[in-house]
């Protein structure tokens, strides 16, 4: 019996450790040939020295399984070293037909401490990091497919977060970044689906060395094999699915997943609508009508991070 991905070949960027780590690992289970990218660098924030061991090292652990792996150690942020992620697995593999990216930094701070440093960085590495892989990727099904006279395989899967979706008062950048990562996978999934390329974006929990501050005395509840609930490996699975060709008809979606639980988010939808009696609005209406509406709604409608994430603290 085949495996779901066998004779595919694929990309996970930030691959050295966390949720990267189990998604290049899961893809290679389910008989992807991987190529792990990873900067190397120890500092959660993008600092201290790059090193190829931690992605050497993921490549070594899919190579003993029985899998087949090569290791990027490259800035994706830097337009020229993403292309050269690509033309590395084309070189290697044959083709690209996956690209996982996960590649990340974080720089906290409320809004107004955050230096423009801290903004340009976060921003860099998230979003401008995803468009460069997917430019390169992009550019590889589409002479593929001019050249095959139709549709290739492609799968993209980008990483957002709920940081985008609920708010997250101490990572403005983050949360922007996220935010345009979806931005980035909708626009991305109506312009290759021609090329038959689908493109995703999930918005994962998990207890990574990116989220020790955010998961920080919540509780590590054992699901079935007494797994953590937060443990990467909830996710990896859902990424599998995404890649392969089963998912065919998933496209420019956003779904978050942790501990055994997939949801599938809707895009926004009008909550309520008011029209100007004389077909221009004057401030007295306005303030009628939307201070009416929302002063009868809890302030801002916000809630802290335990709701949302539905967390229990330890």
């Amino acid at each position: 019996m085949s495996l779901p991905l066998e004779g595919l070949s694929a990309i996970v960027t930030g691959a050295g450790r966390g949720l990267g780590r189990a998604e290049a690992v899961e893809l290679a289970r389910l008989g992807a040939s991987v190529v792990v990218n990873d900067f190397g660098q120890p500092g959660r924030d993008g600092s201290g020295a790059a090193s190829a061991g931690p992605a050497e090292e993921v490549v070594a652990e899919i190579r003993a399984a029985g899998g087949a792996a090569v290791a990027h150690l490259g800035d994706v942020a830097d337009f020229e070293q993403a292309r050269g992620l690509v033309e590395l697995t084309v070189r290697e593999f044959g083709k690209l037909d996956v690209l996982v990216n996960n590649a990340g930094i974080l720089r906290d701070r409320m809004i107004f401490s955050m230096s423009e440093e801290e903004w340009d960085s976060v921003i860099r590495v998230h979003l401008k990091g995803h468009f460069n892989t997917t430019h390169f990727a992009a550019v590889h099904w589409r002479e593929r497919s001019k050249g095959a006279g139709g549709p290739v395989y492609g799968r993209i899967v980008n990483t957002s977060s709920e940081a985008f979706l609920a708010g997250s008062a101490g990572q403005p950048n983050y949360a922007a970044a996220k935010g345009g990562v979806v931005g980035l996978t909708t626009s991305t999934a109506l312009a290759l689906r021609k090329y038959g390329v689908t493109a995703n974006a999930i918005c994962p929990r998990a207890r990574t060395r990116m989220t020790e501050d955010v998961f920080a005395g919540f509780a590590e509840e054992a699901g079935p094999g007494g797994l953590d609930a937060l443990a990467p490996e909830h996710v990896a699975p859902l990424v599998g699915y995404l890649a392969s060709p089963a998912a065919g008809r998933v496209n420019g979606q956003l779904l978050v997943v942790h501990g055994g639980m997939v949801a599938v988010v809707e895009r926004p939808r009008v909550a309520a609508k008011f029209d100007a009696e004389k077909g221009v609005f004057s401030y007295g209406e306005l303030d009628e009508v939307l201070s009416g509406y929302f002063g009868g709604r809890p302030d801002g409608e916000t809630f802290g991070a335990g709701e949302v994430l539905g967390l229990k603290r330890g």
